[in-house]
């Protein structure tokens, strides 16, 4: 399989950052990986093979990325208000430099895809909902959506902004976000199994928001036999990709 690597320095994020592309398909996708992984992560655990067949088709083109969750989200001891803005310039550079150079490298004109796995699912669900113009559609496995989870309770404005739960719970039910979203096919799932409580929690949440909110997500519960495991991972981006790309 044809695969590229591109890197370029960030002007958010002042550091090198990588990029891998998978074929050359219609439909861009860019993919998050999990917790402080990097652009070899979907490939390393099997995804870019269960996904060959659609790559291999010229149906879909993908963009894994680096992360720097090891200075934000996981940071565990660092200071509170640099790791916020370390993860606000990583939204900055997915939305100003990433979004920006998938188009152009792709070529076909169609909005990409924002996927992602675990932490990578809550990074996807914080950019396609604070700019959904730039995004055609959202697949979502396993996130956790309040970031506060990951800073002890601990918040303030630049977090608020980079926690689903919160900004979206507050969003008017008459903003014109909400039109868009539901012109949008949004995935969020997730399975009840082993290591899934706080995914399974705050997907909870975001259920009860989209429906308070009138935001048509497909919101999915997997069975209490479904890990946070990339085995489950597969047969999830294999059931819901033909709904995302509109072919269902």
């Amino acid at each position: 399989m044809e695969r590229q690597e591109v890197t370029f320095i960030s002007q958010n994020l002042h550091k090198e950052m990588n990029i891998y592309v998978y074929g050359g398909g219609e439909v861009p996708m860019i993919v998050f990986p999990t917790q402080c992984a990097m652009r070899d992560n979907w490939e390393n655990f099997g995804m870019i093979e269960t996904l060959a067949p659609d790559i291999e088709s010229g149906r879909i083109q993908l963009f894994t990325v680096d992360s720097v969750d090891d200075e934000s989200f996981m940071n565990l001891w660092g200071d509170m208000d640099y790791r916020a803005i370390r993860q606000e310039a990583y939204y900055e550079y997915v939305v100003e430099e990433l979004v920006p150079f998938v188009q152009k490298y792709n070529g076909t004109g169609v909005l990409p895809i924002a996927a992602g796995i675990d932490l990578g699912a809550t990074q996807a669900v914080v950019a396609f909902l604070r700019r959904p113009e730039l995004f055609g559609a959202l697949l979502a496995l396993s996130g956790t959506y309040d970031a506060k989870y990951y800073f002890g309770g601990w918040s303030n404005g630049t977090l608020y902004d980079n926690s689903p739960v919160d900004f979206l719970a507050n969003i008017s039910p008459d903003h014109k976000y909400i039109d868009m979203y539901n012109d949008k096919r949004i995935v969020l799932c997730v399975g009840q199994g082993r290591w899934e409580d706080e995914s399974r929690r705050t997907t909870s949440i975001m259920r009860d928001i989209f429906d308070a909110k009138g935001i048509h997500g497909w919101i999915d519960f997997w069975g209490y036999d479904v890990d946070h495991d990339w085995y489950w991972w597969q047969k999830q981006a294999l059931y819901f990709l033909p709904y995302v790309l509109g072919d269902i």
